[in-house]
């Protein structure tokens, strides 16, 4: 039916051997980067600093979002989404209070004025 069906099976033998041989690889860029690092080659484009991306937000929804959107593995989500947290809220870290002045009526650095008189009497 076909002619030189002997040589058109050895030329698809070795094309499907050539394909097998040559076919190019899909490799993860990222693989085994710190979690400042992937900031800094994905985030840092747009964002100026990481400090408040995470917004509260709890460490599962934070690690959701960046592994549906941004990352393009688990185990980049979970660096990522803990690094932003880590940054957001650092341990021990308190929100600066402003203290409040002694004495409201007093300036800084001049000793008190003394009273005025009292006039009319």
């Amino acid at each position: 039916m076909w002619p030189e069906s002997g040589s058109l099976r050895l030329a698809l033998a070795a094309a499907l051997l050539l394909i097998g041989i040559s076919g190019a690889r899909a490799e993860n860029l990222d693989a085994g980067k710190s979690a400042p690092r992937l900031f800094a080659d994905g985030c840092a484009s747009c964002h100026r600093s990481a400090r408040g991306l995470a917004k509260g937000r709890f460490r599962l929804t934070l690690y959701l979002f960046l592994q549906k959107h941004y990352t393009t593995s688990s185990d980049q989500a979970a660096a990522l989404s803990a690094y932003l947290l880590s940054v957001d809220e650092a341990p021990g870290h308190r929100p600066a209070r402003v203290a409040k002045p002694r004495n409201p009526g007093r300036r800084e650095g001049r000793p008190p004025r003394p009273p005025l008189p009292v006039r009319g009497r």
